[in-house]
């Protein structure tokens, strides 16, 4: 390595030398750059190899401007990657598929092998089906394993097959709690021929809230499957020098606020701000009193709130957390006296250069919540029941809408292809927006605005004490006071950590949570992610033939249409403890400052102040409760798994043996035919437009992880296959098979193709016929006609999960470019990855400003290397050509690279070919 800037020298810690890359010499300018951007600089110095990363690189972070556009590229080389099992398993499908591509290319397959620690935990697989009762933890686990099988087997193939890959098995949490009480090092303590070297913690990870980690002082941030497996083969992570955002905290939180309020109130701020594409980082003296899990709880959200990271400096706040969460005071000492000599130690007044700088007074901060589609949209408690039933009359308008419609045309609709009609049945009854219902021996009006599902879930809020303390305190309180949550709530506690359980049974709230039906489902990703699991048939059964508008509370991070459950169509995000309030009350559109939760035995009404907890009683019982002795305990043991993992068969060999006949695990297709000499950038002409979407298209439109449909392409396919119903799992386990996840893409069944007016979910028109079909269907018909397809798009494409299937499926369907007002930056990235070319509309230009109505012929003229632009002709049915030009969204010379090779994995393998 390359030493331009004469930084190397040696520090002594706990009586041992260490080698580093010191900043202490290069000056103001490095003194005056933000936290997070002193740890990219360490980053470069560090791995300046005169190739990837050259001096001018290092220069160009020195000069840094803080109100200048991003232009300087540079090279980040992540010292670990983290990943989940949904995205995780699809990785290393792709690794295993490359093993195969090198050997038939004449390579050395024993080179597609992580060069650095690679950690995948498995906490997206398990499912809320048993819930309510003791037996629904043990009930989950069985059912988990019994659909996974195939994929626990291969995972565990691939802990044996791969160097520095280790894998966390399922029940033990939730990806980025695990990441930050236990896997994460902060600062690196590496041993190199006898030589002891130390440098900062970084990392990629295949979730998007990855970025729960900068709450520890680690800069890292979410990426695609395709991105973070060419960063554990040796690649560098290609990204233009950002901007970055300071945030200035002050004060301390008011009474009756949690961390969940600030950072919705945070989400809300830095969204109306604008930051995609930039780095966030939070500073004052506010954060001496702000605890460690509220500051990851903040970093957590940074996807919401559109940043590439949100983190935090290193502090004494640090060290605490790390003391208690046990690591040792070696590796504590280290951490500091790193930190200090560094400059990334935070002292009280300390201020960096920022391109904007924010400021926050943490007294002014409410309780909120946020939804029903998206978590910046936040309302403020004391307006909420005016708001939510303001939410709920559009709904039931549409819902009006929709009945209104003619005979004539519903029958037109149906005759000319197979709509998918989510929220109709054929044998409908009349709405009424109530129905009675009797279950579970009781009988009850089930009405619009009914919250059917309570979940305290999701790795935001399970990895705070405070929280999840509170929320006991709640269900303790109702317990006293005599009041149940409503018969039609289903209500689940999906911990980030086994730490958690631990801490409530230690405080004597578990019996209080299990009182109200918050029993332990399972410790992983589950409501959140869309794993909520059925409803009772008998209340599904009254939601989709009254077309009843339903809604769910939960204390996660996501609550996209469509996700949370289908037959739900208001999402709301909240603390834990206004969780358990609201499944007191089974509704959210009520005032729950002025309307009573619910009664007592003696009709006494009981109000939200009646049960909930001071801050003073969090507080204390978090200080009292929470101790180094129980992480010790649920770490001791973490990569051993349970009777259930240990007993799973390892296949053997270093090459996988694919299984034809499975439905979980298939050799991906990306390598098949795939040459040597890289094809360079295509010609895209005589295109069609496959789906015509509008703003804020989500990946879970794009690639949905929730449930399969049985009349879904994807679960006629699994049916063929010999797959019954109740064995369908998600699309999030299906990942490993692209048989499914093709057809599953663009499957949302709230997505609505601007091509398809009047449905939901996966259907379009094709061109020029104008012929009624599935997505997939017709991306078959146009593959069989040899013609590439393209998306038009709103703004914001490609918001919220880093889902490398909403850019894999996209090209498996044949889909060659996309055209959007703007993008998420993980989506863009992955579409490029995979080789799809992401185009953006000119300034205040969109398909409606052109007059586009996606029945045209597209060609994109003027597509070569490094261009900034092209211009797309659209020739509709009548031979008229709209033209207009449009930007190319690939932004740095390494992106392109990888654009010429067809994605950035054919682009490493034909580099481990040299």
């Amino acid at each position: 390595m390359n030493n331009s800037f004469d930084t190397q020298q040696q520090i002594t810690v706990n009586g041992e030398q260490f080698h580093i890359h010191s900043l202490k010499g290069l000056g103001d300018k490095a003194k005056r750059l933000p936290f997070s951007l002193k740890i990219l600089l360490e980053n470069l110095l560090r791995n300046e190899d005169g190739v990837n990363i050259k001096e001018h690189d290092i220069q160009a972070l020195l000069d840094w401007d803080p109100q200048a556009k991003p232009a300087s590229e540079v090279a980040f080389t992540p010292a670990r990657v983290v990943m989940q099992d949904f995205t995780g398993v699809p990785a290393i499908v792709d690794l295993a598929a490359m093993r195969d591509a090198m050997e038939k290319l004449g390579g050395d397959p024993a080179k597609i092998n992580p060069l650095s620690p690679a950690e995948l935990v498995i906490d997206h697989s398990v499912q809320v089906d048993g819930y309510g009762n003791s037996r629904a933890f043990d009930l989950n686990t069985k059912l988990e394993y019994e659909r996974n099988k195939e994929r626990y087997e291969f995972l565990r193939w691939g802990q044996t097959a791969f160097d520095n890959l280790k894998v966390v098995p399922p029940a033990t949490g939730i990806v980025h709690q695990v990441n930050l009480e236990y896997l994460a090092r902060v600062v690196f303590n590496e041993d190199r021929n006898g030589q002891k070297f130390a440098y900062p913690d970084t990392l990629v990870g295949t979730d998007s809230h990855t970025t729960m980690i900068n709450g520890l002082g680690i800069l890292g941030w979410g990426v695609g499957g395709i991105e973070a497996e060419a960063a554990m083969l040796g690649q560098p992570i290609s990204l233009l020098i950002p901007q970055v955002v300071g945030v200035k905290l002050s004060g301390r939180l008011p009474e009756g606020t949690t961390a969940t309020d600030l950072v919705l109130t945070i989400t809300e701020m830095l969204r109306k701000h604008g930051v995609v594409g930039k780095f966030v980082e939070f500073y004052g003296d506010g954060l001496a009193d702000l605890p460690l899990a509220d500051r990851a709880t903040i970093a957590n959200m940074a996807p919401e709130y559109g940043a590439t990271c949100g983190i935090f400096p290193i502090d004494d706040e640090t060290i605490n957390y790390l003391r208690l969460t046990n690591r040792d005071e070696t590796q504590l000492n280290l951490i500091e006296d790193y930190a200090k000599h560094q400059g990334l130690w935070r002292n009280d007044g300390d201020e960096a250069d920022y391109t904007d700088a924010l400021e926050l007074d943490l007294a002014s901060v409410v309780p909120s919540l946020a939804g029903p589609k998206r978590p910046q949209d936040r309302i403020a408690l004391d307006k909420a029941g005016d708001a939510i039933r303001q939410h709920l009359k559009g709904f039931q308008d549409e819902r009006l809408a929709r009945e209104e419609k003619s005979s004539e045309e519903h029958i037109r609709i149906e005759s000319e292809g197979p709509v998918t009609h989510p929220d109709e049945s054929v044998d409908e009854a009349p709405i009424k927006g109530a129905a009675i219902v009797h279950y579970n021996g009781q009988e009850f009006e089930l009405s619009d605005g009914a919250c059917v599902i309570a979940a305290i879930t999701s790795c935001t809020n399970t990895s705070n004490p405070s929280v999840i303390l509170a929320a006991g305190l709640v269900a303790k309180k109702a317990k006293e006071l005599g009041i149940n949550v409503k018969p039609w709530v289903k209500t689940s506690l999906a911990p980030g950590s086994k730490v958690v359980t631990d801490y409530l049974e230690k405080a004597g709230l578990m019996d209080d949570l299990e009182n109200l039906g918050f029993n332990l489902v399972g410790y992983g990703c589950t409501t959140c992610i869309g794993n909520s699991g059925p409803l009772a048939s008998e209340i599904s059964d009254a939601i989709q033939k009254n077309q009843l508008i339903v809604s769910s509370i939960l204390s996660g991070n996501r609550n996209f249409e469509g996700r949370i459950h289908q037959d739900v169509k208001m999402n709301f995000l909240a603390s834990p403890p206004l969780v358990v309030a609201y499944a007191l009350a089974g509704r959210t559109d009520i005032d729950v400052y002025k309307e009573p939760l619910a009664q007592d035995a003696n009709g006494k009404e009981i109000y939200l102040k009646d049960i909930w907890p001071s801050v003073k009683e969090v507080s204390d019982l978090v200080k009292e409760i929470v101790t180094k002795e129980m992480f010790a305990k649920s770490y001791a043991n973490v990569y051993e798994g349970d009777n259930h993992w240990q007993q799973i068969k390892i296949p053997d060999g270093k090459l996988y043996d694919w299984n034809d006949t499975s439905t979980y695990i298939k050799k991906v297709t990306f390598f098949d035919g795939m040459s040597i000499d890289p094809p360079g950038v295509p010609t895209i002409e005589g295109a069609r437009c496959l789906a015509k979407l509008g703003d804020s298209v989500t990946t879970d439109h794009i690639s949905p992880a929730g449930s399969i449909k049985a009349d879904s392409p994807a679960g006629l396919y699994l049916q063929e296959h010999g797959v019954e119903k109740a064995q369908f799992n998600s699309y999030g386990s299906r990942r490993g098979n692209h048989e499914v996840m093709v057809r599953g893409t663009f499957a949302n069944v709230r997505l609505k193709n601007l091509l398809a007016p009047g449905t939901e979910g996966g259907i379009t028109r094709t061109q020029p016929d104008n012929n009624l079909a599935s997505i997939y269907d017709a991306s078959v018909t146009y593959h069989k006609e040899n013609t590439p397809l393209i998306i038009l798009a709103g703004k914001e494409y490609g918001t919220g999960s880093s889902r490398d299937w909403a850019a894999k499926g996209s090209l498996l369907l044949g889909v060659k470019a996309v055209i959007a007002e703007s993008y998420e930056r993980i989506h863009r990235s992955n579409l490029i990855g995979m080789g799809v070319l992401p185009l953006q509309f000119k300034d205040g230009e969109s398909y409606e400003s052109l007059g586009l109505t996606g029945q045209e012929q597209f060609d994109i003229k003027g597509l070569l290397d490094k261009a900034d632009d092209v211009t797309v002709v659209a020739t509709n049915n009548e031979g008229n050509k709209i033209t207009f030009s449009a930007d190319i969204r690939i932004d740095t010379p390494k992106e392109w690279d990888y654009y010429k090779h067809g994605g950035i994995l054919q682009y490493v393998l034909r580099d481990m070919l040299d």
